[in-house]
């Protein structure tokens, strides 16, 4: 079977793909009415997903055992990608405060990171906690381009970098030759890691590919070749299943690449995709952050537990 199978939302390229869904399964809209959604997170214990509205400086919740949405937090300092630390704490990028933030148990919030060697950071964009307790994030500078999503301003750093902050708060860079990095996540045994370069948002000729860094045990990242060039828009923000698929955001939905980079199937959305992430009892739901809305589709795959 291939082609798209009417209904669903599923496209069939390469036949492996027809494993990963359930014939009857389809995609469902559970939310509309935001500006640019991002940074979908699953909090498995209290059986609810979080999510950016980033223009309307808002986080979202939605309850997955009654169906209902509601605002987390608001203001959110524009926050943008979010993700679960091993101890169940949110951990979030934010565009208007220029920082990455931990949220702890008993509410407070904890500054991660801020500045690099005495210089503010950019507008940190997305965010990935290794098993170490170190966290990798990324650094573009859309944030500080224009108003829309944070406060206009100039980079002083003056570059986009990934950076890692080591459990003792030592910040590092780990990449320093991306454009406009973004979206990234660790392979399931941690060995690579990918990373998203979306520079052609603001240069004809940019990038618009995931990279696949090998990770050394002293968290230095091997150099990076290309795994996948986008072929509908950008990839954006995405996550691994527990076999090493990549699900990834396009400008068409959702594209699965399978362990070698081949695109071998698209979820499609009515909408512009920013992010993914695995959810559910048995993260076998994946939740995609469209433009406006918050969608799901239940798989045939399970997502890596993040604790």
């Amino acid at each position: 079977m291939f082609g798209i199978i009417e209904g669903t939302g599923f496209e069939v390229i390469e036949p492996e793909f027809e494993a990963c869904f359930v014939g009857h399964a389809h995609v469902e809209r559970l939310w509309t009415g935001a500006r640019w959604s991002e940074g979908p997170v699953w909090f498995a214990a209290g059986r609810y997903l979080l999510w950016s509205d980033i223009p309307n400086n808002r986080i979202m919740r939605f309850d997955e055992t009654d169906g209902s949405v509601s605002t987390f937090r608001d203001p959110s300092n524009n926050s943008n990608g979010h993700t679960i630390d091993r101890q169940g704490r949110l951990v979030s990028c934010e565009h208007l405060a220029r920082r990455v933030t931990r949220t702890e148990h008993d509410g407070r919030i904890t500054v991660i990171a801020d500045s690099y060697q005495g210089k503010r950071l950019n507008s940190p964009n997305d965010v990935v906690v290794k098993s170490d307790g170190s966290i990798w994030f990324t650094d573009p500078s859309y944030g500080i381009l224009m108003d829309y999503e944070g406060e206009r301003a100039e980079s002083e750093i003056g570059a986009c970098h990934v950076y890692r902050v080591d459990p003792d708060g030592t910040i590092s860079i780990v990449a320093d030759d991306y454009f406009k990095p973004n979206g990234l996540a660790f392979s399931p045994d941690e060995s690579f890691l990918y990373i998203a370069d979306t520079g052609l948002t603001h240069d004809a000729n940019g990038p618009k590919h995931i990279r696949r860094h090998t990770v050394a045990a002293d968290g230095s990242l091997g150099d990076g070749a290309v795994f996948a060039e986008c072929t509908e828009g950008l990839f954006d923000g995405f996550r691994l299943d527990r076999d090493g698929r990549i699900w990834t955001s396009a400008a068409d939905g959702v594209h699965c690449l399978n362990t070698d980079g081949t695109l071998i199937g698209k979820v499609h959305i009515p909408e512009l995709v920013a992010n993914v992430c695995f959810g559910g009892p048995k993260l076998n739901r994946l939740f995609i952050a469209g433009t406006t809305s918050l969608y799901s589709v239940f798989l045939n795959v399970n997502g890596v537990s993040p604790l």
